[in-house]
């Protein structure tokens, strides 16, 4: 199992598909932060941040919402916000889980 440890969270470019935070359909997700791809049969684990992110993604909450509600609830710099989303993105695509 992975583990997700930093916050992990940067907007998607709209010109660029493989940056947009849209888990593939068969992904699981529970609200603990469990992740379950079951084409590989990889799990991972996301902190509690990461998994609140994940189950609004996949609500269809845009990323610019999801952000700016991070911002409000939580003391974090908004470029440090960026550069966290923007690992998340990429760890969530290095495993195979983004559409």
């Amino acid at each position: 199992m992975t583990t997700f440890y930093r916050l992990n969270l940067l907007p998607p470019h709209p010109s660029l598909p493989f940056f947009r935070m849209k888990l593939k359909p068969n992904i699981a997700t529970s609200d603990a932060g469990f992740i379950f791809n079951p084409a590989t049969g990889d799990s991972f684990a996301a902190n509690p941040l990461a998994a609140d992110i994940l189950a609004r993604t996949k609500t269809g909450q845009d990323a610019a919402a999801i952000k700016a509600d991070i911002l409000e609830r939580y003391d974090v710099a908004p470029g440090q916000l960026e550069k966290d989303w923007d690992d998340l993105l990429a760890q969530l695509r290095d495993f195979n889980l983004l559409d």
